[in-house]
């Protein structure tokens, strides 16, 4: 029986940064949009919103990690697996256990994502929730999954970049605009490089085990590429945003946290020495969305 260490191991909680980020950066545009409509923020509108906001992409992000432990794990492909512990493919828990805290933390997601869109008011919403849900069960779950397919970076893009910022942004103020987009675009791409991390490190795994990602399809030297201009776009896509809202400067700060995911990178780590990767990499994004949170607030 896994001890409760070993839980929260299996949950993962360095991609955690995958799932705050998002929302960081969402609340930010929404209180910037409200600043320039009205002159004032209604903290009493937006922190509830937020909070709501953020316990759905939690749910989310815990829920599709132990999806991936549970579906890999039966499948055989976490047998040989160089990454941090997984709950099913070591046998610490029983498969439908895993399934269980997956199915359980989805449905938190998607409870959670009921009383936002109730409070907001867009129920048109739910599909995009039932859609986001599906996606993080699909993941590596079902007869074909897409992560198998080298779909996982597109879907997470979507998902914990577009969908999430977009989202959470909407759900406080229902005013789209360009600085939105800009945000869900470079919060989508340090969500990737986080993703790009893991599937650099198992390329030899996943190849054996039939997991065709896109790390597998493009190789080590395309894979490191893409790692880096996924990690450092984002602070290029700020620059309008920095010119239309100078604090949005701070967002700089966060560059030095680049150097060493991309020199560990490009400087060909492979297995083991990739894991301290996925944790700088998990913190660059919290830091820079945080930044761009205070940088769009002020």
């Amino acid at each position: 029986m896994a001890s409760l260490s070993q839980w929260v191991e299996g949950a993962r909680p360095k991609t955690l940064p995958a799932a705050l980020a998002p929302v960081a950066a969402g609340t930010g545009v929404a209180v910037w949009q409200l600043g320039e409509q009205s002159g004032s923020v209604d903290w009493a509108l937006v922190i509830p919103r937020a909070l709501l906001a953020l316990a759905v992409s939690f749910s989310l992000q815990i829920g599709v990690n132990f999806a991936n432990d549970y579906s890999d794990g039966i499948r055989g492909t976490d047998d040989d697996r160089v990454g941090p512990f997984r709950l099913t493919g070591s046998g610490a828990a029983a498969p439908r256990t895993v399934k269980s805290a997956a199915v359980g933390s989805l449905a938190a997601g998607a409870v959670f994502g009921i009383a936002l869109i109730a409070l907001a008011q867009i129920w048109w919403a739910l599909v995009i929730g039932a859609a986001a849900i599906a996606a993080a069960w699909f993941y590596t779950g079902g007869r074909r999954p897409y992560g198998y397919r080298g779909l996982g970076e597109v879907f997470v893009f979507i998902f914990f970049g577009l969908v999430a910022v977009g989202g959470t942004a909407y759900a406080i103020t229902p005013h789209p605009n360009w600085v939105a987009l800009l945000a869900s675009i470079a919060i989508g791409l340090l969500a990737v490089a986080l993703m790009l991390t893991n599937n650099l490190r198992d390329i030899p795994t996943d190849a054996v085990a039939g997991k065709r990602t896109l790390a597998v399809r493009l190789g080590q030297r395309g894979t490191r590429v893409l790692f880096t201009v996924n990690l450092l776009a984002p602070f290029v896509l700020m620059v309008p945003v920095m010119v239309a809202h100078h604090p949005v400067l701070l967002v700089l700060v966060a560059l030095p946290l680049a150097y060493g995911p991309v020199r560990a990178v490009l400087g060909g780590a492979r297995g083991h020495a990739l894991i301290p990767v996925l944790g700088k990499t998990g913190r660059l994004e919290l830091v820079f969305s945080l930044l761009l949170l205070l940088g769009l607030a002020l």
